[in-house]
């Protein structure tokens, strides 16, 4: 079983390699995938060294899946040539996500959509992915009619020169700046590019995404995403409107009962989810669970996850367990 990981030396692609360890995948052998400044690099899995290699040497080398994490314009350049040779790609850009040929997966959701056939698998984006986890049970017993969203997003999201250009702030070094404005002891209400109905590519990934892996196109969903000063871990205020009323103690129940979502909601306690618990852990936390007393069959609550791994590298390789585990590659 040979898996290439594409941009094995960003963020993301470190992260998958480590959760293929930490996860027994059964790898025969890594194929670690870098830009040209990186290749001959030697990558450590499992106590052996991979050097890195480029793009067409991965293809020669025939991994029966690649993970991607190397941006939408690599993913759109390379994403074809590696499915054409018979490779499962599975891609953590926005490349492929809204394409309608191909599947947008969270495998506790709609695994089950994957066949064989399937050749370029989209992972969802992080916040997205960290929301339907929450909703999608929620939705199957009440219906989700309108979802509301404000999101904490961690820098990491953005990727090492944003953290660099926060830790640089915290110490008072200038530096090379991933965004606009300073992100320490600030927010920024603004990721990704802004599109033309004023709200960010972001923004509408979350609205469009949830649809999709959800399967209802009629979940009305509105979006504010928002950058903060937190290495890691995206947090998101959510409210939500359902066709059919609930029982507080009963949503708490079917949270309680999902796989990969952990309740923490004793507020009495001061109990509720942060991103400094969230961090390196694959679970989903949910908390401050409580009507919403300004209209009817309406629910808010706080998420939170780590999005390097459940909004990223940990999704992505639970794909590829998937398909293993259903003979599918």
């Amino acid at each position: 079983m040979k898996i290439a990981v594409v941009g094995a030396t960003g963020l993301v692609g470190t992260k998958m390699i480590q959760i293929l360890e930490e996860r027994n995948f059964p790898v025969t052998e890594l194929i670690p995938v870098a830009s040209e400044k990186s290749i001959g690099k030697e990558i450590i899995f499992k106590g052996n060294n991979f050097k890195v290699v480029a793009m067409q040497t991965a293809i020669d080398m025939k991994p029966a899946i690649a993970l991607f994490s190397a941006g939408g314009s690599t993913s759109l350049e390379w994403a074809s040539k590696f499915a054409a040779a018979g490779i499962t790609v599975i891609d953590n850009s926005s490349a492929w996500r809204m394409d309608t040929t191909k599947r947008l997966v969270v495998p506790e959701i709609n695994a089950n959509v994957l066949t064989s056939s399937d050749k370029i698998i989209a992972n969802p984006n992080c916040s997205t992915i960290q929301m339907v986890m929450v909703l999608n049970p929620l939705h199957k017993k009440y219906k989700v009619k309108r979802i509301v969203v404000s999101t904490y997003q961690s820098v990491s999201g953005t990727g090492v020169k944003a953290v660099n250009q926060l830790m640089n702030e915290r110490k008072g070094i200038k530096g090379e700046m991933a965004y606009h404005y300073p992100i320490d002891l600030n927010a920024i209400p603004h990721i990704d590019v802004f599109t033309e109905n004023g709200y960010t590519k972001e923004e509408m990934k979350m609205v469009n995404e949830t649809r999709k892996i959800m399967g209802d196109d009629s979940i009305r969903v509105t979006a504010t995403t928002v950058r903060i000063p937190v290495i890691g871990g995206h947090s998101e205020s959510v409210n939500v409107e359902f066709e059919n009323d609930f029982d507080l103690n009963e949503v708490r129940i079917i949270l309680e009962n999902t796989s990969g979502v952990i309740v923490t909601d004793d507020v009495k306690n001061l109990k509720y989810p942060m991103p400094i618990d969230a961090h390196d852990k694959d679970d989903v936390f949910v908390g401050r669970l409580r009507r919403d007393e300004t209209q009817p069959n309406t629910l808010n609550m706080f998420i939170v996850s780590d999005n390097l791994r459940k909004g990223a590298a940990t999704n992505a390789v639970q794909i590829a367990e998937y398909l293993l585990e259903n003979k599918l590659v």
